[in-house]
């Protein structure tokens, strides 16, 4: 096995911010900003800053029967650190909805 040592910081984050960690960074700071736990990670692309850009699907309205509930797709934008640094709502839909 070779040394790690060089993988990651001292508070266990890697040195350069992997998708992986930016959905979880992106996650868990849309909750904390907009008060909605995300219910699904819809795509994810890096941005030439070396941060990330996330969509996070979340339940806006809750409804009976689920098919009919308000989904909304928000970008949110994670910089090389990892914090968040841009969050908006691109579009709502309902659950039962599908693109064509």
């Amino acid at each position: 096995m070779g040394d790690d040592s060089n993988d990651s910081s001292p508070s266990g984050k890697p040195d350069k911010l992997t998708a992986v960690f930016a959905i979880q960074a992106a996650k868990e700071q849309f909750g904390a900003l907009i008060g909605r736990t995300p219910e699904a990670v819809s795509g994810i692309r890096a941005l030439p800053d070396g941060g990330w850009s996330v969509l996070i699907d979340a339940v806006e309205l809750e409804r009976i029967p689920a098919t009919t509930s308000i989904i909304a797709t928000y970008r949110v934008d994670i910089d090389a650190t990892g914090a968040l640094c841009g969050c908006e709502r691109l579009r709502r839909y309902t659950r039962g909805t599908t693109d064509m």
